[in-house]
């Protein structure tokens, strides 16, 4: 892998506003273009090519980070007085805790923001860096934290999560999310058709879940919404699960989506295996199709009607 550049850019919005029905929110804040996880499933890879970026690893190892976003919040905010948003999502590209902002602190920043005009926030990662932030966090009623995991195979983690936190450190976080009064769950995003998918795993991820008490668990398949995103997925898939590659093939020909052949009867499995674990199934109302939140994008979710509570996309 190449050495990791970072390169600030002079963002002049940093809450933007997000126009399409299929989103569940209204407004998002993303600091970083680029992800230092690597994962070879996440659709932001396509964001690259939006600024003369290739979107193979370069999305990886050039991050590009919003320069004085704090600020450029604030400045937002203070314009939006007497129509701010109701809560703003963060973290719906990138992930917002990825290994810069340890030294570089934007989201930090942009939270103190949002905190300071009394903005709630949805965020979404997969790193337990956001417990540094937990300080705010209880300043801000109605934020939510959803960690995403999608399996708790070491070897499958590896392959498609090479620079991502342990799994077990991400349950951990939702633990301590929740002891420290901040609603957390975990979102399976995304389930891999044949990799991450059998009964067994799906049963042993969701007994986890419900071991660390998440407020919420959502599923979600994954999704190959791009041609770039598609292209560099089908390159980990040939070097690690050749004897895959035609199935996928078949599966996702001529769209991002995997068809519903597939995704109802897995749907009604999840199902079973709520049943049987005693945890809890809820659909929240919300704004538009949440099948299209694809890999990594959030909603608050409602308060639980038990232990765990599940939205089935």
């Amino acid at each position: 892998m190449n050495p990791i550049r970072y390169e600030p850019i002079r963002p002049k919005t940093v809450l933007n506003p997000v126009k399409a029905a299929s989103m569940p929110f209204d407004w998002s804040i993303n600091p970083y273009r680029g992800c230092q996880h690597g994962c070879s499933f996440c659709y932001a890879r396509s964001t690259h090519a939006f600024i003369g970026e290739t979107a193979d690893d370069a999305f990886r190892n050039h991050v590009f980070w919003k320069q004085d976003a704090p600020d450029v919040l604030r400045g937002q905010l203070k314009k939006m007085a007497g129509r701010l948003p109701p809560y703003v999502a963060v973290g719906t590209a990138t992930d917002p805790y990825q290994q810069l902002e340890g030294k570089a602190r934007l989201t930090r920043g942009c939270l103190e923001a949002l905190a300071e005009y009394g903005v709630p926030a949805s965020i979404t990662t997969r790193s337990p860096l956001v417990l540094r932030d937990l300080d705010l966090l209880q300043l801000m009623p109605g934020s939510t934290v959803n960690i995403s995991i999608h399996t708790l195979d070491p070897d499958i983690w590896r392959t498609f999560e090479p620079s991502t936190p342990a799994p077990r450190l991400r349950l951990d976080t939702v633990r301590k999310l929740n002891e420290a009064g901040i609603q957390a769950g975990v979102f399976i995003a995304p389930i891999l058709p044949y990799i991450s998918d059998d009964e067994s795993s799906i049963e042993a991820l969701l007994a986890e879940c419900a071991k660390v008490r998440a407020a919420f668990v959502m599923p979600s398949f994954l999704r190959l919404s791009t041609s770039e995103v598609k292209s560099w997925f089908f390159q980990t898939l040939r070097q690690h699960y050749p004897h895959l590659t035609e199935t996928y093939g078949r599966l996702y020909w001529g769209s991002g989506y995997v068809p519903d052949s597939y995704k109802q009867p897995m749907r009604e499995r999840i199902r079973r295996q709520l049943a049987a674990s005693g945890l809890s199934a809820h659909e929240p109302v919300g704004k538009g199709n949440r099948e299209n939140q694809g890999n990594r994008t959030s909603n608050p979710p409602e308060p639980s009607i038990g232990p765990v509570q599940l939205t089935l996309f």
